[in-house]
Parts: C-alpha cells; structure tokens; sequence
C-alpha cells in the first residue's frame, strides 16, 4: 500500500511545510474570489445544480490538492453567498468577524472534542471561563451554568427539556430520567408566541410530546406576546385539567426582532409556579450594546437563557449556548460512563462538559468567543451592535416616509418588514410584486433580501446584521428597489 507522506500537520518540518502551503494557498483562493461587491452573483438553481453535478465523487486515484483546490476556485466559491457584503440581509445570517476565522482555523487543525477533560484540557477550562462570563453578563448569581451547543435550536430543546424534568420532578414528584414520560404527559403545555421560532414545535415533538403541547399566544401590533392573552391561556388550561410548565418568551422574533415583555412574563409564571425559558437567539447579543441593553434587561429573570454567536455576535455558523440560572437542572442531563466521565476523575478536578450537554463530541466554539471579546472589547463590541441597531431605526424612518411602501412594524432590534404597494393600473397584485423584485434583486443586482408573510401578504425584509452597513447604501437600496416597481 502507496500511502502519501503528509496526512496532518505534525512535529517534523516537512509537515509544518505542507500545512502552511495548503492553508496559504486556501486563504489565497477565497481572497482572490472577493473581486466584487455583490452579495451573490453566482448561477441560478438549475444550472448551480448541473455545474456542480459530480459523476466520480471517489475516483480510483485521487487528483491532488492542487487540481481540487482549482476545482473548488472554478465552481465553488463563484456560487457562495456572502454574508460579509452589505448588499446581504436576508436572514439572521452575518458576516463572520477576521478573527473568529482565525479561531476556525485553530479549532479545525486541533479538533479537541469537548466532551471529557483528557480530550479538550485547554478547551475545556476557557470554555468554562466563557460560560460564567456570560451567566453574569446576562444578569445570573453564582449557582448559574451553561454549556455550547450546534445552534438555537438545540439551546431552546435544552431549555425545554430541563423545564419539562424540573416540573415533572418538582411538581408532579416524578423521575423522567428514571422512568420516562408520566401516564398523563399529553397534558403538558408550553407558551409561546404565534410568532415564535419553529423550534419549539420541533422540541415538543422530539420531547415525545407533539406540536399540539405548545400553545400560540397572540401577539399585539408590535408583534410582542399579548400577556394578557398568556395569563387568560394559562388558567383556561389549568380549569381544563392540563399542565401548564414553561413560558418560552422570544427576544428577537426571527421576522420583526420583536421581543416579548420578559418582566410581565416572569409575574405571571412566577404565579402558576411555570419555568420561562428566553429565546434570545436573536436579540441576546443586544445586552453589549451601552445605548440598547436596557431592552434585553429582563433577561436576568428568565430560568433558562437561549444565546447565539452566529446571528448579532458576528461570529461563523455554529456557535450557540445554553444558559441555565440553577445548575442543579443540568442534572437531566447527566450519565456516567466508564470510558469517559468517570466520577472520580471529576472528584480530582477534572472537568468533563459530556454531563451537562445533549451533544457527546462537540467543537470548541467557545475559542471564537473568546478570541473575538478579548481582541474587540466592551467598546468595540457596543459600537458594532449600535450601528446595526441605529441602521434599522434610519431605514425604517425612511421608508415610514415613502409612499410606495407599507411598513409592519418599528423595529426593536435591527430586522425592518416591509412590502411595496402597486402602482394603480400597474395590473400586477402587490405579493406578486414583492417576489418579483426579492428575485430580480437576487439573481440580476447582487442584492439578497428576505421574503415572508405577514398577515396573509407577503412581504420583504431587511435583517441588518452588518456594522459596515450605513445611511446611504441604504438610501441607495431604497432607490434600487423603487426602481424595479
């Protein structure tokens, strides 16, 4: 057997060698493809999907690193979206911060796995730091803990299931861990808004208990949860006999960046004995922000705390994390294997993350965290997330003052939803007209916007995630858009 001499960066110099050579040559390849603005100016679906078409994914002998390398500068970067181009903001989707790529490049060439201590000793300890930093960032006492996850989705399963095992356990004086679901789970009912993100349907569903546990609560015009609405849902169950446990309140709806009233939420839980669970995917990155983190206040109240580094905080897909206020919860979701977290290992100071995660092997996000708070600071950090606030609050002023335009609602974060109105005799409806012009922007200006519904209509939106954004390249948005009316 042939094998090829160098498979890693290892000890010896020619290792080194290579691995600064394939990595130099990569980083040379995408700088190289940033020769414009645009924000996609790749092929549509149809012909991506044949360019890309792979008849000998595994050839017999393989064409080296070199011809992959221009394969992949051919056909593959020319056809990436680019979150970092100001003409992006279609989704909860942002640019990724030098430096944070800078943390990839450690993270892939290390690949520490974050589950016991002996596989991630380093990683391990700074991601420990970076949880109690955040615990008391976002308000918690010393009893607080939290551990990474793959994304907001699974932080808002985590919190859901350890409100469903601290209720069954608390209140109903049963051991899920133990015995599995009570005789009368199908009882269970979650809250929260009819604007919330689908993972709460999925997470009651993975949770054994279906989308009906969850129960939409209306919404007022600023698209925030109507606790008047909450409270009338929560004892109309009860007088039914169902088992009302946790409130997931959103902070930073994934449309309008709405963000319930946390206050009020926590009295009415705090009155039926519920857990609230915040999903601050969105808007947790607020809390930096020395002019707006007064909106994200409440936070501090919340028995369980959503956070994602991939949306507000700027940093590469994925990074999320789990905040809990009572560590003792996390037990749900703690086993002891001998393999792997043996209890006197912890007994001797070693930490092993495996006890307080859904995950086993994970990456170790926690390093873009570190690396990208140390190196920006509390200012740098504020005057980014301003900017992406200030932007929304300007584009919606501006469109407020354009006829053609109807506007949702005031943005709370940085997300503005918006549709264009019809000109009369034009004989084109308006939903027609706004997926009109999110593709024409797409596939011929370079421009990616979002679509939604709201209400029934469809409409566009803006989510600003970019601090390079500014007042007149939004002003010339605006105009670019009229102009295809």
């Amino acid at each position: 057997m042939n094998l090829p001499d160098k498979f890693f960066l290892t000890d010896d110099a020619a290792g080194r060698n290579t691995y600064l050579q394939m990595m130099t040559a990569t980083a040379q390849a995408v700088a190289d493809s940033m020769n414009h603005p645009q924000a996609y100016a790749g092929m549509p679906p149809y012909e991506l999907r044949k360019l890309l078409a792979c008849k000998d994914l595994l050839p017999e002998n393989g064409m080296g690193f070199e011809a992959v390398l221009q394969e992949l500068s051919e056909k593959v970067l020319p056809n990436l979206v680019r979150p970092m181009s100001t003409g992006y903001m279609a989704h909860l989707h942002s640019p990724a911060l030098l430096e944070s790529i800078a943390a990839e490049i450690v993270i892939a060439t290390f690949n520490q796995s974050m589950d016991s201590w002996d596989q991630a000793p380093a990683a391990t300890e700074i991601e420990v730091g970076v949880i109690n930093f955040l615990c008391r960032l976002y308000g918690y006492g010393e009893n607080a803990d939290g551990v990474f996850t793959s994304g907001g989705s699974q932080s808002n399963l985590s919190g859901l299931l350890l409100a469903r095992d601290w209720y069954c356990n608390e209140k109903l004086h049963w051991d899920v861990k133990k015995y599995g679901l009570p005789e009368n789970f199908r009882k269970f009912r979650i809250y929260c808004s009819e604007v919330s993100h689908f993972s709460m349907e999925k997470s009651s569903h993975l949770m054994g208990m279906g989308y009906d546990a969850v129960v939409k609560v209306p919404v007022n015009s600023a698209m925030q949860m109507d606790c008047g609405k909450l409270r009338e849902l929560i004892a109309a169950d009860i007088a039914a006999g169902n088992l009302p446990f946790c409130v997931a309140a959103t902070v930073g709806t994934t449309d309008f960046g709405s963000i319930d009233p946390l206050d009020e939420a926590r009295k009415i839980c705090d009155e039926f004995g519920l857990w609230l669970h915040a999903d601050a995917a969105y808007g947790s990155g607020v809390i930096l922000s020395e002019k707006y983190a007064g909106k994200v206040a409440g936070l501090s109240g919340c028995d369980s705390i959503t956070v994602d580094f991939h949306k507000m905080f700027l940093l590469p897909i994925s990074c999320s994390a789990s905040l809990i206020r009572d560590k003792r919860y996390f037990e749900a979701l703690t086993l002891h294997a001998d393999y792997l977290n043996r209890e006197e290992d912890e007994e001797d100071g070693y930490i092993n993350l495996v006890n307080k995660s859904m995950q086993t092997t994970r990456r170790f996000d926690a390093l873009k965290v570190w690396i990208s708070f140390l190196m920006r600071g509390r200012k740098g950090w504020s005057d980014m997330i301003t900017r992406c606030i200030d932007n929304a609050a300007y584009f919606y002023d501006c469109l407020r003052r354009t006829p053609e335009v109807e506007v949702i609602t005031a943005p709370e974060i940085s997300s503005v939803v918006f549709r264009l109105l019809p000109s009369p005799g034009s004989g084109e409806d308006a939903d027609t007209l706004n997926k009109r012009i999110r593709r024409e922007l797409l596939h011929h200006r370079g421009v990616v916007i979002g679509q939604t519904v709201c209400k029934g209509n469809v409409c566009l939106k803006f989510t600003l995630l970019n601090p390079l954004q500014s007042p007149e390249k939004l002003d010339e948005l605006l105009q670019l858009i009229l102009s295809l009316k």
